[in-house]
Formats: structure tokens, C-alpha cells, sequence
């Protein structure tokens, strides 16, 4: 059972606290929400190109991941603590040797590789920091896939980052050895 307000106000008086710790966050199953700094900032409504895109992601790279032994996927749901954020990506991977036993709680741990689908709501710099909080947080590869111009930015560090485009094809560098899809696949 989750332990989640069941209703608006709820969420509302909890979130109007600055003083919210990140142990009443995790204590606490906030759907919707993620936790930056003490605050909750809510999460974009997905449209359907958001699910679509996620599907795109998911059947080959999770077919790669499990196939090769790699690790895991995991989806929104499941959150993961950032120094002083808890973040929820669209697709995370965990190689096999970071994965956690307690399979109850979020992880404390940064994703090896984070993928997020900026929604339209979403803001161009608010994509950009969570990619970069990601990479200061130990993740080794973020994607940042854009339904509109059908591109996917790629980070490897704060100042090493491509652009790649439906001409391109999308790989798993040294994150997730071997797997390679052609950027337009994402888009179908």
C-alpha cells in the first residue's frame, strides 16, 4: 500500500513547506512529483509522443540490456536520491554490479545511463540542469530526447555534449557496450 496524500490539499499543504525534508519525501509516495532542494516540483502530464518515444526506448535497448546481462531498466516510477534531489527519469539502466538488494526503496545511487523525453510543458533549461545534475551526481550518459525537433542531445560531461539527429544513429558509448538504434527509430 503506498503511503501517498490521497488528495489534492494534502499535497498542496506538504508542498507549501519550505522546511520539507528529503527523508519526509522518501517517507512518502509523491506521484507526480520530484524533489529539488526541499521543494516539490511536479511532473509534466506525459502527451502521447511522450509514451510513444518511451516504447521506442525501451523494447531495444531493454531487449539489448536483458539479452546481454547488462543490468536493468527502469521507468518513471522509480526514484532515484541526486545529492539534494530525488529525480524520477523517463528510463534509467543500473548495471548489473551498482543494482541494489533492497528492491523496496528508491535508489541512493545516480543511474549509469538517464533518459529523459522533454514533454511539452517541459522548459528548454529546466531539461538542461536535471542532465547536468544528473552527470555531477555520477550518472555516466544522459539523453535528452526532443519529440518536436526529433533530436536527441547526448551528455557525457558538462562540456562534452552532440547533438544527434534522425541522420544519426543513437549508441550506448562505453554505458551500455554494444547497443546502437538509428535516431529516427525513436520518432516512429
Amino acid at each position: 500500500m503506498r503511503n501517498s496524500p490521497t488528495n489534492p490539499e494534502s499535497v498542496q499543504e506538504l508542498s507549501s513547506h519550505s522546511t520539507m525534508t528529503m527523508e519526509e519525501f522518501l517517507e512518502n509516495d509523491f506521484e507526480g512529483y520530484e524533489y529539488v532542494k526541499g521543494e516539490l516540483v511536479p511532473m509534466a502530464a506525459a502527451a502521447i509522443v511522450h509514451g510513444e518515444i518511451g516504447v521506442n526506448v525501451i523494447i531495444p535497448l531493454g531487449s539489448y540490456v536483458r539479452e546481454n546481462e547488462l543490468g536493468r531498466l527502469y521507468t518513471l516510477e522509480t526514484a532515484f536520491q541526486l545529492g539534494d534531489r530525488v529525480v524520477k527519469p523517463d528510463i534509467a539502466f543500473v548495471s548489473t554490479e551498482r543494482l541494489s538488494d533492497d528492491k523496496l526503496k528508491g535508489f541512493s545511487v545516480a543511474p549509469d545511463l538517464a533518459i529523459e523525453i522533454v514533454s511539452p510543458t517541459d522548459k528548454h533549461y529546466d531539461a538542461t540542469e536535471k542532465a547536468l545534475a544528473y552527470l555531477e551526481s555520477g550518472t555516466r550518459l544522459v539523453w535528452v530526447i526532443e519529440p518536436i525537433a526529433k533530436t536527441v542531445m547526448v551528455y557525457r560531461s558538462p562540456t562534452d555534449i552532440s547533438l544527434l539527429t534522425c541522420e544519426d544513429t543513437l549508441t550506448g558509448e562505453d554505458v551500455v557496450e554494444g547497443f546502437t538504434c538509428p535516431v529516427a527509430q525513436l520518432f516512429e
